[in-house]
């Protein structure tokens, strides 16, 4: 007997309910006055080139251990030497209003001494951590701003950067959150930057060279983040390969009801609409595309023949819109723009 047809159905689109400001917003004259904690790595290199040419903020301190009297390059706003700030240092800057907004960009477990002697003295500035410390944290504000109320994020002076990972991944399931049939599983891949600097067997060139490696195949510290912020148990499994920069995330998603690519497709423009760093695309992005760029590409919507399974991929560069042009792009409502200006330029 022939299966019945299905019959048409036309899926409830909504216009993004938490559009980009508007240009009111984004011009701050008064250039801001940033100190970088943690620029040794790949993240803290990246928001240098950013702060670099960005016309409205000033760099005024970066600090390094393992660099400390050394000049740093790559910034022509002014000379400047890398310091190996103290705890007790940074409170006497807070202090003394010298900074306006501070960047940690430590690895995990490091950065609490500092945010601590800061918190001690009131909170005069904004403090911007892209670690995970704080991303479980509700006295922080979580700062995807596709995702999070722009106007909470603009107002916050503790802000959590989100995982490279999981922003991509979140953008990626989030507006199929309604159609959910069963836990999404996205397979990831990122480039060998994301395992930072100090060498491992996850950054040897020659030990990825032809390989593939997985890692963390359960409860990675991006699985509990995606979960947590969707509301929803998503499993994340994590690869590296032998590129630099960049990652994709393969994400299969159980449907609760039939839908065809189309529907799916058109609630991903919808929920997106006017968001400048962020791409739909029919077909299904590639690293090689989105390395050195700003954004987020989501596209594929491969569906099931049975209807009620899709593949969306989703790729992001994980030093930029993953880390550095994410975490820009906090620093107060205004700075959005100029980053969208500069999504086409390579860095």
């Amino acid at each position: 007997m022939m299966k019945p047809a299905v019959s048409a159905r036309t899926y409830a689109t909504h216009t993004n309910p938490n559009p980009p400001f508007g240009d009111k917003n984004s011009s701050n004259p008064k250039p801001s006055k940033v100190a970088l904690i943690g620029a040794r790595g790949y993240t803290g290199k990246a928001l240098v080139e950013l702060l670099n040419r960005h016309p409205n903020m000033d760099l005024r301190h970066v600090s390094s251990r393992e660099l400390k009297g050394q000049q740093l390059k790559g910034y022509d706003k002014r000379d400047i030497t890398y310091e190996n700030l103290s705890v007790e240092d940074v409170k006497q800057m807070e202090e003394n209003g010298a900074v306006d907004c501070w960047v940690m960009a430590l690895p995990n477990g490091v950065c609490k001494p500092f945010v601590d002697a800061i918190n001690q003295v009131g909170k005069k500035s904004l403090v911007i951590d892209l670690s995970a410390d704080y991303r479980f944290d509700p006295d922080w504000t979580y700062g995807l701003p596709e995702l999070v109320d722009r106007s909470k994020i603009a107002q916050a002076t503790r802000i959590a950067n989100p995982g490279c990972y999981a922003t991509a991944a979140q953008l990626g399931i989030a507006p199929l959150l309604p159609y959910l049939g069963g836990q999404p599983t996205t397979f990831g891949v990122s480039g060998y930057s994301g395992a930072g600097t100090k060498p491992s067997p996850k950054n040897d060139v020659n030990n990825l060279k032809d390989n593939l490696i997985p890692y963390s195949l359960t409860d990675h510290i991006h699985e509990k983040e995606i979960s947590s912020q969707l509301g929803t148990d998503v499993a994340f499994i994590p690869h590296v390969a032998v590129w630099f920069q960049g990652i994709s995330h393969s994400i299969s998603i159980p449907l609760k009801e039939e839908m065809t690519s189309r529907d799916i497709r058109n609630l991903y423009q919808d929920r997106y609409a006017g968001e400048k760093l962020l791409k739909i695309t029919g077909e299904a992005p590639n690293v090689k595309a989105i390395a050195g760029r700003h954004g987020v590409e989501i596209g594929g919507f491969a569906v099931h023949s049975s209807g009620k399974r899709v593949v969306v991929c989703a790729t992001i560069d994980n030093l930029l819109k993953g880390a550095a042009t994410q975490c820009l792009r906090k620093y107060s409502s205004y700075n959005w723009h100029w980053i969208c200006a500069n999504t086409s330029q390579k860095t």
